[in-house]
């Protein structure tokens, strides 16, 4: 699954995405954590959009209060049936997360949780899939929250993350370029054809600091190779 990840230079994703309206604004992010507000591509009457909103899914009907633990990924084989997606993807609410990167971890022999930092071999950039919802709580306070949909892993993410519950099963739904307009654009049936577990050749990973662990952390030695 997906904890932790990197954001790129907005004049970057700007490059990658081309949205036709920005309202949005951030700098880059090597610790991008659980209920921050983050960088995401939608479509807004029938132009691309690129807004802030918080990762975290929360459903329109939750009244802005966060169900539980922070709802970061839907698992792709839930998004059409379980309750807290199902709206938001039949009503097409969907968006792409520009990113730079993530993390993941291992668990070695001495029970020990090594990071590892993956990121794609060609592309500095990337956009992953990811679901939308907009929640109005008791005081008329607006949240517009997303989660990433999650595919089954490919053999680089099992390798790593192989014994840790969870992690293992599943990655980010990486979009190809010549995807993101049926994603952005399609219909849930067509968008649907496009989140496939991302090609293991075509990406890398290396172990790294622990400090990510803490979401304190945030600069760009957490990306770092380390022995």
């Amino acid at each position: 699954m997906l904890e932790r990840y990197v954001l790129s230079e907005q004049a970057v994703a700007e490059r990658e995405f081309l949205p036709e309206r920005a309202w949005w604004k951030f700098a880059p992010k090597f610790n991008v954590g659980a209920q921050q507000y983050v960088p995401s591509i939608r479509v807004h009457d029938g132009q691309t959009e690129g807004l802030m909103v918080r990762w975290g899914f929360i459903p329109a009907w939750a009244e802005g209060k966060v169900l539980g633990k922070p709802s970061l990924c839907a698992d792709i084989r839930r998004v059409e049936r379980a309750k807290k997606y199902r709206a938001a993807w039949l009503s097409g609410q969907r968006c792409i997360l520009p990113a730079s990167g993530f993390y993941a971890w291992q668990l070695t022999l001495e029970n020990y949780r090594q990071p590892y930092f993956l990121s794609l071999l060609h592309r500095g950039v990337f956009g992953m899939a990811a679901e939308w919802d907009r929640s109005v709580g008791e005081d008329d306070d607006v949240i517009e929250s997303c989660s990433v949909i999650c595919v089954p892993a490919n053999d680089l993410m099992t390798g790593i993350a192989s014994g840790l519950p969870g992690m293992a099963a599943a990655m980010p739904a990486i979009l190809k370029r010549r995807d993101y307009r049926t994603w952005l654009y399609g219909s849930p049936a067509e968008a649907k054809t496009v989140l496939k577990t991302y090609d293991s050749q075509l990406m890398q990973a290396h172990a790294v600091s622990p400090r990510i662990n803490s979401t304190e952390a945030d600069d760009s030695g957490l990306i770092q190779p380390v022995h």
